[in-house]
């Protein structure tokens, strides 16, 4: 008796193994935590509006300056979408664009905006979001206020090879 309990345990076990849950990648998350600390930081050093993106595109925090036209909520936003769909810093991406005439139809996809002040967010070689800044003083300088918050994050703007 004991016996066909055990055989019949053991392909139980068995068989529910064939139905265990496949192994699925693990990705790093940006939390909301550490978005408040990007835009915090980014805000801190310069005046605009910031908006902080998960790997998946989700708005996490958007930030904006005293005095910051309503229009650069919208752009800080699309700056980013920019920066996470190409994973690439926007005004990088926007010169590699305006220089290659097959690529001079990107401006007209509505999500996308080609001037400076997006950037991917890297931790070590994974992606986990992306920040946009607008409004600071132009492309250049909102670049730099996004790659700052990132730096004292811990986090970075290229893959890690």
């Amino acid at each position: 008796m004991n016996v066909k309990y055990l055989v019949a345990s053991l392909a139980i076990g068995l068989s529910a193994s064939v139905f265990a849950s496949p192994e699925l990648p693990r990705h790093a998350d940006l939390d909301l935590k550490t978005a408040r600390l990007l835009a915090d930081t980014a805000m801190s050093s310069c005046t605009g509006t910031v908006s902080v993106l998960d790997r998946g595109g989700n708005l996490l925090v958007t930030l904006r300056g005293d005095g910051v036209g309503p229009h650069n909520t919208a752009a800080s936003q699309r700056k980013a979408y920019t920066a996470l769909s190409t994973k690439t810093p926007t005004r990088l991406f926007a010169e590699r664009a305006r220089s290659n005439p097959e690529t001079a139809n990107l401006n007209t996809l509505d999500e996308l905006l080609l001037l400076g002040g997006g950037i991917p967010l890297f931790a070590a070689n994974e992606m986990v979001g992306a920040m946009g800044v607008a409004g600071s003083g132009g492309g250049e300088q909102d670049e730099t206020c996004a790659t700052r918050a990132a730096d004292k994050a811990g986090l970075s703007i290229t893959r890690s090879q």
